[in-house]
């Protein structure tokens, strides 16, 4: 299947306290950064009232821009179990945002991210910024390392051609993906 000549890829770096995001124009093959930045929430919040905020400003971003697809960073597992959940719930609720507005919705895993943009799937932040320096042709990228992040992972859906590309986790009943795709991929991380 042929993807669009022109489309827009929402990318999400999702977190409870600064939620990163971009937004790609791509035309061809050419990318075109239209928007980079981040959504800071109060600490001091309650966990719901930031849920809240993450949704409404995810639904703010799309309205803008009328994206044709999310890519959002996926994390598989952590050390912190609580922060673990957390983030989990925010990255939900920045899918349910995507979901509401009917857009296509791809996860990526850090390395794959990582991977895909510099080759290399254990880069440094400053490496994958680097890249998409050179990539997009821009003098420089939003300081924070949160909205880079989310820049990254719109290229990585980009280079992956798309929502019917091959090793992401797809949000419209795809088979593979998710926690069997990973624990089939992992079996030395399952303890019995």
């Amino acid at each position: 299947m042929a993807l669009p000549s022109e489309r827009i890829i929402l990318g999400i770096d999702p977190g409870t306290t600064v939620m990163g995001f971009g937004v790609l124009l791509v035309e061809g093959q050419r990318l075109r950064l239209l928007e980079a930045g981040t959504i800071r929430f109060p600490a001091e919040d309650d966990h719901t009232l930031k849920l809240r905020a993450i949704f409404t400003g995810t639904l703010d971003i799309i309205d803008r821009h009328h994206p044709d697809e999310l890519a959002i960073e996926a994390q598989f597992f952590g050390k912190n179990v609580q922060s673990m959940l957390k983030l989990g719930r925010a990255q939900g609720v920045a899918i349910a945002a995507a979901l509401q507005r009917e857009l296509a919705v791809v996860e990526y895993a850090p390395k794959r991210v990582k991977q895909s943009i510099t080759g290399n799937g254990n880069a440094t932040k400053e490496q994958v910024a680097a890249m998409l320096l050179s990539i997009l042709g821009v003098k420089e990228l939003p300081a924070s390392t949160d909205a880079t992040d989310a820049v990254a992972v719109a290229v990585c859906h980009h280079f992956g051609a798309g929502p019917n590309a091959g090793g992401a986790r797809k949000g419209r009943g795809a088979k593979g993906g998710g926690w069997a795709g990973f624990v089939r991929a992992n079996p030395e991380r399952i303890k019995g």
